[in-house]
């Protein structure tokens, strides 16, 4: 993913100038990490100190100043690569963007300059003034998309030597969930601990029940109003480690999905209406199931049962579990019409 180029004998080398756009953190680590190495390695292929290491200095733009810039960039007295990291520019003064610019286009010898930029209109003319005078773009934009995630997760276990199928990436995003780092530590490990096709019984034989007991599992129990089962799933779920952070997370996730689903037509294809929402046809059809018995205001309602447990489990509680029962307890009620709680109090359930 870094910029590169080759030389007249047709070896990789890296590019002086690299400007790295997006804010998918794990990406945006990658595409630095694999400029700084290039660098590196570069610098070791000749000269009279070859073979040292890469003197990299890697801040964020933020209270950066120009003056600060300069001395940063004056190359090393005992020779060598100098690798210059200026983090999240969209933050750099106008000062600074145009200090930037300037050493852009005259960069000292053996000067490695990579920038990154958040993608945003902040400084955007800064990351054109960097093109124009030469940079490698590389871009790293946020993977929200399940077919993107799904193509990430291909493309991890394409890199290590080893195939996996739908239904092994699919069971993999519904144990681990959505965040990019934890998806490649999850391939990772799979690639270290197992052999043969990733499929969805080898993901589910990895994680010893995880894959059946996750958030995910939880929040569809809860909104297909089987509090029984979504009881249970919380509880083996928080047993085996799965955090209460991320059975929020997924609870406020499922009612999203089901108020975005019932918010368009139930005779529309699946298919046609998978590009517009942003999620997969089988996703839409498991919603539409799970829609029974909901009303919009019964999803509001469950909704702020969600955003309250939220703040309970994130240190203004005393128990994350029992919130999080709560939570699912309102959850089924607001789906039922019954406006009772775990507590048997009418009130947030209850449709007028």
């Amino acid at each position: 993913m870094a910029a590169r180029g080759s030389d007249e004998r047709g070896a990789v080398v890296a590019s002086p100038l690299t400007v790295i756009v997006g804010e998918e953190e794990l990406l945006v680590e990658r595409a630095v990490s694999a400029a700084a190495a290039l660098a590196a390695a570069s610098d070791s292929d000749g000269g009279d100190c070859a073979g040292a290491a890469a003197d990299v200095h890697d801040v964020p733009a933020a209270g950066l100043t120009a003056g600060e810039l300069a001395t940063l960039a004056t190359p090393s007295l005992f020779g060598g690569a100098s690798v210059l990291v200026i983090r999240s520019a969209q933050d750099a003064t106008t000062s600074l963007a145009a200090a930037l610019t300037r050493l852009a286009r005259s960069l000292p010898p053996e000067t490695f300059l990579v920038v990154t930029h958040s993608g945003g209109a902040k400084n955007r003319t800064l990351v054109t003034d960097l093109i124009a005078a030469g940079a490698r773009r590389v871009d790293c934009p946020t993977v929200r998309r399940f077919g993107d995630r799904m193509e990430f997760l291909r493309a991890e276990f394409r890199a290590a030597g080893r195939k996996a199928d739908d239904s092994g990436l699919r069971a993999l995003l519904d144990t681990v969930g959505t965040d990019l780092r934890d998806l490649a530590a999850a391939c990772s490990q799979l690639v270290a601990d197992t052999t043969g096709v990733v499929n969805q019984a080898v993901v589910a034989r990895y994680y010893h029940g995880r894959a059946e007991a996750t958030g995910f599992s939880v929040a569809d129990k809860a909104c297909e109003g089987n509090l029984t089962e979504a009881l249970e799933q919380l509880r083996w779920a928080l047993a085996t480690g799965t955090s209460p952070v991320l059975i929020t997370s997924a609870l406020a996730s499922g009612l999203r999905t089901l108020a975005l689903v019932g918010s368009v037509g139930r005779g529309l294809n699946p298919n046609a209406l998978a590009a517009d929402l942003g999620m997969p046809p089988w996703k839409i059809d498991k919603a539409r199931q799970q829609l029974r018995g909901w009303t919009a205001a019964g999803i509001a309602r469950a909704h702020a049962a969600v955003a309250e447990a939220d703040v309970q489990v994130k240190g203004e509680g005393a128990s994350a579990g029992y919130a999080l029962e709560r939570a699912i307890g309102t959850i089924v009620a607001c789906r039922s019409g019954d406006g009772l709680d775990l507590d048997g109090r009418r009130g947030i359930g209850r449709e007028s």
